[in-house]
């Protein structure tokens, strides 16, 4: 395992991604509907499973960039972030979304030295409730709204596709972006 010492916090704000396809990461989100994102992460939970079964999954490439391991406990932990701020919007009227610092919980739960095959099994289970989550919006609710604490505003749809880049570019950064 490398050093597993603090990491750059990302203050980047990636809406952008709604507008445009990443350069990073090549993805598109613009023509993402809600009921394309249940199938696109169980798709992408297998590929998770493998990284994390790779024997350098806890290695970080280099100091400033995260393992795979640390990859995937965020993406767990981001499926259960946007669990709930979909079903705020669902059931609630225009939510205001919790902040959750993405840095701080890497560092509190420590993502660098969790069990691979623990993180695996997680993600798969938080992995397939938001997936069912997103499978039982209806066509009538993809326009509601949310808001993120810095007063950026999602729809239901807007909301899917920023999450789905989410999950796709980090397949991108530890070099799972291609299925199979």
């Amino acid at each position: 395992m490398s050093d597993a010492g603090p990491i750059v916090p990302d203050t980047k704000d990636w809406t952008w991604v709604l507008d445009q396809p990443c350069p990073e990461c090549g993805v598109e989100v613009s023509a993402l509907t809600p009921d394309q994102v249940g199938p696109a992460v169980r798709g992408a939970i297998p590929r998770w499973q493998r990284v994390l079964a790779r024997p350098d999954a806890a290695t970080r490439p280099d100091p400033a960039t995260w393992s795979p391991l640390e990859y995937a406990a965020h993406v767990r932990d981001v499926f259960g972030v946007f669990d709930v701020r979909l079903a705020a919007m669902v059931e609630g009227d225009d939510p205001l979304f919790a902040n959750w610092d993405q840095d701080a919980a890497a560092l509190a739960d420590d993502y660098a030295h969790q069990d691979p095959a623990v993180v695996s099994r997680e993600l798969a289970i938080a992995g397939d409730r938001v997936a069912g989550r997103f499978d039982a919006v209806a066509p009538d609710q993809w326009e509601r709204p949310g808001r993120r604490s810095n007063d950026s505003v999602f729809t239901v749809r807007t909301l899917g596709q920023y999450f789905w880049h989410d999950v796709a570019h980090h397949l991108h950064d530890v070099g799972a972006d291609q299925p199979g």
